[in-house]
């Protein structure tokens, strides 16, 4: 980034909101960052945690923790304040960076986390009692470069893992996994001369591997803190975006938008997709309404698992997630750890270039995600099930405990899922496990349709059943307003299985 700042200074490579700032301005506040943290004993080995709104503040506070060394821990706002506080107790972060939006949040345990130093609570936009401003913390510091001996292995990040119960598991990220990932974008044009659109957070892993290279490569971010359908297509026509990372639901969102054919997207070169399977549908519409090249990416935030299926150049590929990327092997296995020929169906596991260092202090759980090949080579694996067929291309069916165990028979809700989603009055769906007296367990529909639609459950769970096979079918159709989804677009179907169970139990 130093590099990229020194050829093009005057570049406004950073837009926040209205907000921009040039490379020049940047670095020069990134280098007091670096200098401050520095000055107050913080270096390798050390740990600041960040629970704010996109800002450039925010990534000003980034950049500069890594400079010094110091691993950064961005925290998200869609824990709970109890989770929140396991997670910086967990980390030993020793300074909490903070913005009025999630002040909220922090209120419950202020005061009381031990790692954190003294005045270790910086509030970037208001002044409360027990907080220091992030202008007075950095009035005085040195703005000139800070050099420290970082090595490959040292932690880059630590990103928490969206658990719904007890503290997320901790995945320490190496600066030489972040490195991995600049040179694998690089491939998809996040360099000089790009413009690339985000609209997800930034404590999560989506937003920045497409954020750190682009910036690293030479090229400007414009980020939304929030994302809007309309505001995003009218920043991406005004600052001709040329790149794009979004999440399938916001695929959806602005693909269905009454007004998206009358905006001017022709200056994108590349619309990037991961965090959760984009569907075949919204991969066809995209290919045929939004110019440029579109490109679904399948990892895991702990790295080795890693396909890429550029839409554009198969398009008759679009249900699968893609081929092994370049330096990464994707393999097939059974729950006793043996590999599958192609066409069968099982876990997925990769390798790659970019791996995580491990799970923060949970050595089991590392190690429990581990597979090794008969090679002797170490795999990660993923957690979902899938096959692989004979040009290579990855086919995603469900995650491992989503499975439904019905009649003896494994169901996969995304085989349902991708008939549902075909019906002409169905928006979007989820299929769950619901308990069953006679099969254990048995499927259930749960649909949103188009606005306009008028059919019933009765009508959709006829229409889908026989399109399906017989062990397939689906038990019930139950219509809802919307599903739960995370943050980057995940449907929350654990949240879905409770709601159901509580309600049949009360």
């Amino acid at each position: 980034m130093q590099r990229a700042a020194q050829e093009n200074p005057d570049l406004l490579v950073l837009k926040v909101e209205g907000a921009a700032v040039s490379w020049r301005e940047l670095i020069c506040r990134v280098n007091q960052v670096s200098n401050m943290l520095a000055g107050r004993g913080l270096g390798r080995g050390d740990k600041v945690a960040v629970l704010a709104r996109s800002s450039i503040e925010y990534i000003t506070v980034y950049l500069g923790s890594l400079q010094a060394g110091v691993c950064i821990v961005p925290l998200s706002g869609m824990a709970s304040s109890t989770q929140l506080e396991g997670m910086l107790r967990d980390s030993g972060s020793q300074m909490l960076f903070a913005s009025k939006a999630t002040l909220d949040l922090i209120s419950p345990f202020h005061g009381r986390i031990e790692c954190l130093i003294e005045d270790g609570y910086i509030a970037f936009d208001f002044e409360a009692d027990g907080w220091r401003g992030f202008e007075e913390l950095m009035r005085g510091a040195s703005d000139e470069d800070l050099i420290v001996d970082i090595q490959p292995e040292d932690a880059f990040n630590l990103i928490y893992s969206s658990g719904t119960t007890g503290v997320p598991k901790g995945i320490e990220q190496s600066h030489y996994m972040r490195y991995e990932h600049v040179i694998r974008f690089k491939a998809m044009g996040l360099d000089k001369g790009a413009v690339t659109m985000i609209a997800t957070a930034l404590y999560s892993n989506t937003t920045l591997v497409a954020l750190l290279p682009t910036m690293a490569l030479g090229g400007r971010v414009v980020l939304m803190p929030k994302f809007d359908t309309e505001e995003y297509l009218k920043l991406a026509e005004a600052e001709r975006a040329t790149h794009t990372m979004l999440v399938p639901v916001q695929y959806q969102r602005l693909l269905r938008f009454e007004k998206f054919d009358d905006f001017d997207l022709d200056s994108f070169e590349v619309k990037l997709s991961t965090s959760a399977p984009l569907r075949e549908n919204v991969k066809r519409d995209a290919l045929d309404r939004w110019p440029g090249k579109m490109i679904e990416i399948y990892g895991l935030t702990e790295g080795g698992i890693g396909t890429v299926l550029s839409a554009t150049e198969f398009p008759d590929k679009l249900a699968s997630v893609g081929k092994a990327g370049e330096g990464a092997e994707i393999r097939i296995i059974t729950d006793e750890g043996l590999e599958l020929p192609v066409g069968e169906i099982g876990e997925i596991v990769g390798r790659s270039g970019a791996m995580m260092t491990g799970y923060h202090g949970r050595q089991d759980l590392t190690d429990a995600m581990i597979w090794i090949s008969p090679e002797g080579d170490k795999f990660y694996k993923s957690g979902d099930m899938g096959r692989l067929d004979e040009d290579g291309f990855l086919y995603l069916l469900d995650r491992k405990k989503d499975m439904i165990l019905s009649g003896g028979f494994n169901i996969y809700a995304a085989d349902i899922e991708a008939e549902l989603i075909k019906h002409p009055s169905v928006s979007d769906v989820a299929v769950i496990a619901i308990p069953s007296d006679e099969w254990g367990e048995t499927p259930l529909g749960l649909v949103v349709l188009e606005n306009s639609a008028k059919d019933t459950e009765d009508d959709i769970k006829l229409w889908v059943n026989e399109r399906l096979g017989k062990t397939q079918r689906v038990s019930a159709i139950l219509l809802r307003n919307y599903l739960p989804r995370s943050t980057i677009g995940k449907i929350l179907k654990r949240e879905l299985r409770d709601e159901y169970l509580s309600q049949i139990t009360n």
